[in-house]
């Protein structure tokens, strides 16, 4: 990525006069089930379908797809808005995240500025934005799609890297992601166990 001209204190400047209104009251945060809810039916490839369906509420989540935008702008907010101020696949995103969630003293219409060591916005073939479940499902089980991934390193990701689990732990002001990163990589390894088949 390249360097930004800016200053970074006009840039988070910027950041925190431009969001005004985009505050985001955090709501609940559903709950995912885990794979042994889906027991009960007893068709494999029905069954593998249903608990990537499940997964797929935290593939989906704001904490996810604001990251995984379709356009080579990120998103922000519960609502996925339009990131401001405006910054793209090429802007260093450390100019504003730092390696940790950032919790404002400030008055300010958000509470804090999400940050980890690798904070960046994914890859233009890893865009989720827009896509079905099923899209989504075929995307991810793609090597040329998925950062050269077989099932075993998907799994591997999902359920252990760290820069997944920050959507458990946003930072005030954001709706963490549904259930938790354990419980996510028990249904991708339930989900690739019985065939990793996509709705």
């Amino acid at each position: 990525m390249q360097s930004v001209s800016f200053p970074t204190v006009l840039c988070c400047a910027a950041l925190i006069g431009s969001v005004s209104g985009s505050a985001q009251t955090p709501g609940p945060n559903n709950s995912l089930q885990s794979p042994s809810a889906f027991a009960s039916i007893s068709d494999p490839g029905e069954r593998s379908r249903a608990i990537f369906a499940e997964a797929a509420k935290v593939l989906t989540h704001p904490r996810c797809m604001n990251c995984h935008p379709a356009s080579d702008r990120p998103l922000q907010g519960n609502d996925k808005h339009p990131h401001q101020p405006l910054v793209t696949r090429e802007t260093t995103c450390m100019t504003c995240h730092t390696e940790r969630n950032f919790t404002l003293m400030e008055r300010a219409s958000y509470r804090s500025i999400p940050g980890h060591p690798r904070w960046m916005v994914a890859p233009i073939e890893m865009a989720w934005e827009g896509k079905s479940v099923g899209e989504i499902c075929r995307q991810i089980k793609d090597p040329n799609r998925n950062g050269g991934r077989d099932l075993a390193l998907l799994h591997e990701h999902l359920a252990h890297d760290e820069l997944v689990a920050w959507g458990w732990q946003p930072g005030p002001g954001r709706d963490p992601a549904p259930g938790s990163q354990a419980v996510l990589g028990e249904l991708i390894q339930a989900w690739i166990d019985t065939g990793a088949q996509c709705p």
